[in-house]
């Protein structure tokens, strides 16, 4: 690979800037300055710095973002804001055919993966692989107890077969005071028009392991409620960081990355 190609892979800057910095003299490969950008160089065993920095050679790149409602799940839409957009506002640089592993509706907040990794992508979103997805959500009124067996046993949202059987935790009814602020205030905006401060509510985690359209929504719906707040909180092995706040983003620990990669079974690097 050309050094220059390298290190704007690498994001250090773009392959114009790339060359002005090698140019400088800032750049080393093997100990040696190197100031010309075609060299070519092997990313796999050549030691490259830049600055005194070694620069190790990663093909793939890994991206948690905390989803905001707001933003829908694709690359690039002609109309409305996408996760790329809002990745880019938080990033210096992010590599060509970054992609949102899955999809949250345009409403749900949460956990969401972004990477150029297709592979891990497909094992992750594979029926076959049955890739836990866990969900927080806020529920109107109260779920019965017979409704939360057809959830945890199978329910029929209308399509072909009736869902996988899922799993519900830490379920509990509540009123509109016990709920966060930040919850609050999301749900009061969808009930202007009445009083809800004596309202019930149920709060739940549900856990799936497929990704059907709209899903959870419809799953609560034929349970008889409607979900009024959601949000990923799970993939796998990979939690939401409760240090991100919605809206931003950080790149998965290397121990995150090797954790989500074996949760789904065999990792295949492709070249």
């Amino acid at each position: 690979m050309r050094l220059d190609k390298f290190l704007s892979e690498m994001l250090y800057g773009t392959r114009s800037e790339v060359k002005k910095t090698i140019r400088s003299g800032l750049v080393t490969v093997n100990g040696t300055a190197i100031t010309k950008p075609e060299l070519k160089i092997d990313e796999l065993s050549d030691i490259i710095c830049v600055g005194g920095e070694e620069v190790l050679y990663s093909k793939y790149v890994y991206y948690m973002m905390y989803k905001p409602a707001g933003y829908i799940s694709a690359t690039k839409d002609n109309s409305q804001k996408t996760v790329i957009d809002l990745l880019k506002k938080n990033m210096d640089n992010i590599k060509n055919g970054v992609f949102p592993v899955g999809r949250l509706d345009i409403d749900t907040e949460g956990l969401l993966l972004l990477t150029n990794d297709g592979n891990l992508a497909h094992m992750l979103l594979s029926p076959v692989k049955h890739v836990e997805k866990a969900y927080y959500l806020i529920a109107d009124g109260i779920i019965t107890e017979e409704a939360i067996k057809q959830l945890e046993e199978g329910i029929d949202i209308g399509d072909d077969t009736q869902t996988l059987p899922a799993r519900i935790e830490n379920i509990k009814a509540c009123q509109f005071k016990e709920l966060g602020e930040y919850e609050q205030g999301i749900i009061a905006k969808s009930h202007d028009a009445r009083k809800i401060s004596d309202d019930i509510f149920t709060s739940m985690e549900l856990v799936l392991h497929e990704g059907r359209y709209h899903q959870v929504k419809r799953m609560v719906k034929a349970a008889g409620s409607q979900v009024l707040y959601l949000k990923r909180i799970r993939m796998g092995t990979l939690l939401l960081d409760e240090k991100l706040a919605p809206g931003q983003c950080r790149k998965l620990t290397d121990e995150e990355t090797r954790s989500i990669k074996n949760c789904c079974g065999k990792y295949i690097m492709v070249s």
